[in-house]
């Protein structure tokens, strides 16, 4: 019976982790709130136990900073964090890429065509929106990521960047300019894992994550601009 009962504590914390970092991601839960508990808790209709094990997940994933005498609070972004990030980015999605190359299946690099006319479609449809509020099976990097088949390289992207990644493309997304460009840059990407051109998919995946890190500097240094006027 014991160990029932911890399974479903254990799924019930996870589900609420989930909906917790979707809301921190979206920004439905501002950067530097605190996280308040007994607020969460009536929200989601939960117990505090699955609730602290959630935010102990949020923490693993850099989505919430604890502090003593303080609390828990959503982290701030940051210029200079970002840059941290996305380097630490370039040089593991590039060897995921590389990887990509060897091991990633036919079938698998037809859907990722499939996926890019789609993300195709979307811009034409929505005058040149971003993409980036798509996630999971849409999201063009982390398909690479697990195609490369190494589980450390995978746990390090998903389990501790991916998260805060994502909040930072969703946190300048409407500062960002030529979707298109990166379109075409996905498009070479997945030519050279097509091609099993390892070198050639790492190098443009590098490329491509520093352009998108010059680019998100830019569009976070126009953010603070135009809040402190």
């Amino acid at each position: 019976m014991n160990n029932l009962i911890s399974i479903k504590s254990a799924t019930l914390s996870e589900d609420i982790a989930q909906q917790l970092t979707h809301a921190i991601v979206q920004g439905h839960i501002p950067q530097g709130s605190k996280i308040s508990e007994p607020e969460l808790a009536k929200q989601y209709g939960v117990s505090r136990g699955p609730l602290r094990e959630a935010i102990v997940k949020l923490e693993g994933l850099g989505l919430v900073t604890r502090t003593a005498n303080v609390g828990a609070r959503v982290i701030q972004l940051n210029t200079q964090d970002m840059l941290d990030t996305f380097t630490m980015r370039e040089a593991l999605e590039g060897m995921a890429a590389r990887l990509a190359a060897t091991t990633m299946p036919a079938d698998e690099i037809s859907s990722l065509y499939a996926l890019l006319d789609k993300h195709q479609a979307h811009l034409d449809a929505n005058q040149d929106e971003h993409y980036v509020q798509q996630g999971g099976n849409d999201d063009f990097h982390l398909r690479i990521i697990h195609a490369s088949g190494n589980v450390k390289l995978i746990r390090l992207l998903t389990e501790e960047l991916y998260a805060v990644i994502r909040m930072y493309r969703r946190h300048t997304a409407d500062h960002r300019s030529d979707p298109r460009q990166a379109l075409r840059e996905h498009k070479a990407i997945l030519d050279a894992i097509a091609n099993h051109e390892g070198d050639l998919a790492e190098l443009l995946m590098r490329r491509h994550i520093s352009r998108a890190s010059q680019l998100l500097a830019q569009a976070m240094h126009q953010a603070k601009s135009a809040t402190s006027r």
